[in-house]
């Protein structure tokens, strides 16, 4: 996966997004995701690879300071067309080179993104970066669990269509551990345990 190849594999997913992602099991783990997050008035709010604001119709935005950024213009607009009247700030951005200085949001939510970005470690470094202390980084993503030669096999191909099945939380969260983070939560949410929900804290 790339960036170049993101762009066009997300163009063509903009219009049909929804469709997949945002009903039926998805959008129950979506509302999930939100439950028992303790939201305050004007708490900043980062949505990383926002795509088409689906994660946006499950909380009270017109309480806070919210920030949403995707790679791809396309799924951008479909975001945009949700939210016409909001105070929203819509940005298209870079995950992996977030433009915002350090600590500057009290969340940071990453739904499916992860597996999406050239460069997971990069993504979540970033993501620790701009999360102020005390601060909450929220992630709903698909990760592996035990590894097995099917998915050894179909795992170039599922990246040819914009998503990656065989990363490990595991490794991302020990390679960055030094960056004094607590890990509140990390369930499973959907499909076995492929998708889960996992929460953490920066001391």
């Amino acid at each position: 996966m790339n960036n170049r190849w993101n762009k066009w594999v997300y163009r063509w997913w903009s219009p049909v997004y929804d469709h997949f992602f945002n009903k039926g099991p998805f959008l129950k783990a979506r509302q999930e995701l939100f439950n028992d997050v303790d939201f305050h008035e004007g708490d900043k709010v980062l949505f990383v690879g926002v795509g088409t604001g689906a994660d946006l119709e499950q909380i009270s935005i017109d309480l806070l300071d919210i920030t949403a950024i995707d790679y791809s213009e396309e799924m951008l607009a479909q975001a945009k067309k949700k939210f016409p009247t909001t105070s929203i700030t819509f940005q298209q951005m870079d995950a992996q080179q977030l433009t915002f200085p350090d600590e500057a949001f009290d969340y940071v939510v990453a739904s499916l993104i992860l597996s999406v970005v050239p460069d997971s470690h990069k993504a979540f470094a970033e993501m620790v970066r701009v999360t102020r202390s005390k601060g909450q980084i929220i992630i709903f993503d698909k990760f592996a669990t035990k590894p097995s030669l099917i998915k050894k096999l179909i795992r170039p191909v599922i990246k040819a269509l914009g998503t990656d099945i065989g990363l490990s939380f595991e490794k991302i969260y020990e390679k960055h551990s030094g960056m004094k983070l607590t890990l509140i939560e990390n369930r499973a949410v959907l499909f076995g345990g492929m998708y889960r929900k996992i929460k953490i804290r920066k001391n």
